[in-house]
């Protein structure tokens, strides 16, 4: 592909690894999302940040994951641990890596410059990594249009992350999806006016699946390009819903 087809390719589903396990990482492509992302944040146990690099970068360089794009979220900005994320994930040969709680331009300008630096490092295709930003915090939300278009060549898009949103704000999960509203138009609208790609939140209720559905045809109606997921049973409603036409 080239870097446009890469930056405007389909992202119906965004499907959740932690790499604190390696079966799940070696495996994960069989359910066929359309993205997987290979979560090194709060998916890993504070003690097994290591153990986490050193099984993802591995599980990178000898799965072959059927042309599933393959994500890496790294720790937050505020961590110690997000520099040796990005190194581990561009010498491993990550498509792209997710921003956790990023909330103003220069947090993705100061990840793309650590990406830079390890592409050099390790002798990566120069812009191949692409980056793509989680708005968690109303922050985040009001600073998604400057977000959105800090780096053309390598952002993809902007998720909503509705837990630490829904905290941020002080409330919680109601059916219908009220409590996102506002957040989720407001970074609707930056994206679409940046022309880079939306998605929503994860829906944690495995048992409600009639309550997803209609939360993903909502998204579908609103303007969103995919949705995060938590689990391998949801992939077919998205891709039902946001099948192209």
């Amino acid at each position: 592909m080239t870097r446009e087809q890469r930056l405007k390719r389909l992202r119906r589903s965004m499907l959740f690894v932690s790499a604190q396990r390696p079966a799940l990482l070696k495996d994960a492509y069989i359910f066929k999302p359309d993205s997987l992302l290979l979560d090194l944040e709060d998916a890993v146990a504070e003690s097994q940040k290591d153990a986490a690099r050193f099984s993802l970068y591995h599980a990178l360089q000898a799965v072959d994951y059927r042309g599933v794009e393959r994500v890496v979220r790294i720790n937050g900005l505020d961590t110690p641990h997000w520099q040796e994320d990005i190194r581990v994930a561009v010498a491993g040969g990550a498509d792209m890596i997710r921003i956790a709680k990023c909330e103003k331009a220069d947090d993705v300008r100061k990840v793309v410059r650590h990406i830079e630096q390890a592409e050099e490092a390790f002798g990566s295709e120069p812009g191949y990594t692409l980056v793509m930003a989680a708005l968690e915090s109303p922050l985040g939300i009001l600073n998604a249009y400057e977000i959105c278009t800090a780096c053309p060549e390598r952002m993809v898009g902007v998720a909503i992350a509705g837990g630490d949103f829904r905290k941020s704000m002080q409330t919680k999960y109601y059916p219908g999806g009220l409590e996102m509203l506002g957040g989720r138009a407001m970074m609707l609208l930056a994206a679409r006016a940046a022309g880079v790609q939306c998605f929503d939140t994860v829906f944690t209720n495995l048992d409600d699946i009639e309550g997803f559905r209609v939360e993903v045809e909502q998204n579908k109606q609103m303007g969103f390009d995919g949705k995060s997921l938590i689990s391998p049973r949801q992939i077919a409603v998205v891709h039902e819903v946001f099948a192209p036409t």
